[in-house]
């Protein structure tokens, strides 16, 4: 703890943290703009064909100086960015093996150029080596005002560009039809990659930038589906990866920071993939379960009211007014074991009761509560049979959530409409008398459903 406190209260610790902060937020921006349009791995070809720029940089001038670096990792991005496009327009090369083309043939250059600048002794004062996994010790103040500076305006743009660029990820053919420069937005966005990638280098490294333009969007798109809002998160995500890595760097001597800013930002991944409330495994592993179930109810109680129906509309009356499990299983067929959790679930909630014939057999019969339940269930589903069968005349309408049912969405006319269908089309009458229980006769059940004109 006293050693946490020594790095915060450190003024060379707080810059270093801030730079790496701010890193994280525009690479995080960027990122989401940058997976949306598939480019990825863009910023991974941009990061390795920067090295040859940075190492010609230095052999021109002689020393480190961040603002040449820059100016020669940009300058080499965008030439390895337009190799990339190249390659892909003027020959049957497709865009992921141009890719690795330029990846591996300007990073291999670059760490020629390395090898050649290590052999006069000068590599570790040039802080080159720093390039490769990043070393955010190394950076002095200087290099960390030209990081937020570059940060900070990336950032500006984004935001006053950000209706632009959502435009451009999701229809640039729109965005052309309305005057929109969408190729010159493109390149805007592309430099702004680049710009990201080059002063991320020393931080993270060549080898490991690529991930802090992948793994927060990535992260990010499992918490919400609008973009301004992936944007936000996928920043958020970006900045608390620069600050936790930054920070777990600094208690281990001779730990590069890129890597363990990447793993940070891993670990955020690794908690939105599960624990996200809509996208995340967890979520939608108890969402299926929970679907399951209620389907699992459903198909119970349309059997157990079928059966019920077409008992009472033939006249015959089954001993005890139930059925047995093989008869509710044989009609909506589903394993044996799952059936009997949940009867045991609709007994529990008064929605099924448990009755024993002449020879001790168990049989199942709907209570007046699960008797409403299964009629409202069976009438959505013949309601929606008749439905599918008109698509031209009910093709309006529509269910606003899961689980909503037919007869509470749509007016009065169009359901009365939908019962007089199910009668033109012979389908089984709803009969009311799965209601009376037991303690009925068949006579005085279809006596009730007669006074009562068989609908329910």
């Amino acid at each position: 703890m006293e050693f946490l406190l020594t790095l915060l209260f450190d003024p060379n610790t707080r810059w270093v943290v801030t730079g790496c902060m701010l890193l994280g937020i525009s690479s995080g921006v960027l990122g989401s703009f940058a997976l949306l349009r598939k480019h990825s791995l863009v910023g991974d070809a941009v990061a390795h064909a920067a090295l040859p720029g940075i190492c010609l940089a230095y052999m021109l001038y002689g020393e480190k100086s961040i603002g040449l670096f820059m100016v020669g990792a940009t300058a080499s991005g965008l030439l390895g960015t337009l190799c990339i496009s190249l390659i892909s327009k003027y020959s049957r090369i497709k865009p992921d093996a141009s890719l690795g083309i330029v990846l591996s043939v300007f990073f291999g250059f670059g760490t020629v150029l390395l090898t050649r600048i290590a052999q006069t002794g000068k590599a570790n004062q040039s802080g080159l080596d720093a390039f490769l996994f990043g070393k955010a010790a190394s950076l002095v103040q200087a290099d960390i005002e030209v990081m937020m500076g570059v940060a900070a305006f990336l950032i500006i743009v984004s935001f006053l560009l950000f209706k632009e660029f959502k435009l451009l990820c999701f229809d640039p053919g729109f965005g052309r039809g309305i005057g929109f420069p969408m190729g010159f937005l493109g390149t805007v966005l592309m430099l702004m990659i680049v710009l990201t990638v080059v002063i991320g280098l020393q931080a993270v490294g060549v080898v490991l930038m690529a991930a802090m333009l992948i793994i927060p969007p990535v992260a990010a798109r499992y918490w919400t589906e609008r973009l301004h809002r992936m944007v936000i998160i996928s920043g958020v995500f970006g900045a608390a990866s620069g600050i936790v890595g930054t920070l777990l760097s600094g208690f281990t001597p001779q730990l590069p920071t890129g890597p363990v800013i990447v793993l940070s930002a891993f670990l955020l991944f690794i908690v939105s993939l599960f624990f996200a409330p809509r996208k995340g495994l967890v979520a939608k592993a108890l969402h299926t379960a929970k679907l399951r179930r209620r389907v699992a109810v459903q198909n119970i109680l349309q059997s157990l009211y079928d059966l019920t129906e077409r008992t009472t509309a033939s006249g015959i009356r089954t001993d005890g007014w139930g059925f047995s499990e093989e008869e509710i299983y044989h009609l909506r067929p589903q394993g044996s074991r799952q059936a009997r959790r949940v009867l045991s679930y609709l007994k529990k909630r008064g929605w099924v009761q448990m009755l024993e014939d002449n020879q001790g057999n168990k049989r199942w019969a709907l209570t007046d509560r699960g008797a409403d339940e299964a009629y409202a269930i069976t009438l959505n589903e013949r309601l929606y049979e008749m439905i599918l069968m008109y698509p031209s005349r009910f093709g309006s309408v529509k269910l606003e959530q899961e689980g909503d049912r037919i007869q509470d969405c749509v007016s009065p006319d169009i359901l009365q409409e939908l019962k007089l269908l199910l009668t033109k089309h012979n389908h089984p009458v709803l009969l009311p008398q799965v209601k009376y229980g037991a303690d009925l006769s068949y006579t005085e059940c279809h006596q009730a459903v007669t006074s009562r004109g068989g609908d329910a």
